[in-house]
């Protein structure tokens, strides 16, 4: 059974940083990109970052780039996610996801596995 789990979520002052984990079980995604979402309270879930299966190729919102940084460690089937300079509107849930390929990485219709979500809240 396939099961992501998130982690290192928490509240921040603005300008902190977080690291978010992403831990993957069940089969190896060594071969698959993987992305992150986040999702503001009575907002949709938008795209914040991806990453391709050697983690050569990074992919970015425009409103992270420059602040988050996406990784992957294929030897322990995890992803991360720093984020530093962190402000109040990157307040969210965020979610890792294992895309179906490399086409639609900046939508979530384009990812097949979803982890549970870690809130992280930045507090000005």
């Amino acid at each position: 059974q396939v099961q992501l789990v998130e982690s290192g979520g928490g509240l921040v002052q603005a300008g902190g940083s977080l690291r978010l984990s992403c831990a993957a079980s069940g089969r190896s995604f060594s071969s698959y990109y993987m992305g992150w979402f986040r999702q503001a309270q009575g907002l949709e879930r938008v795209f914040v970052a991806a990453i391709g299966w050697s983690g050569g190729s990074t992919y970015y919102a425009d409103s992270v780039k420059g602040r988050f940084t996406i990784s992957r460690d294929n030897a322990k089937n995890t992803v991360y996610l720093q984020m530093n300079s962190l402000k109040p509107e990157d307040t969210a849930v965020y979610y890792c996801a294992v895309a179906r390929d490399y086409l639609s990485i900046r939508q979530s219709s384009g990812y097949e596995y979803w982890g549970q979500g870690t809130q992280v809240t930045v507090s000005s």
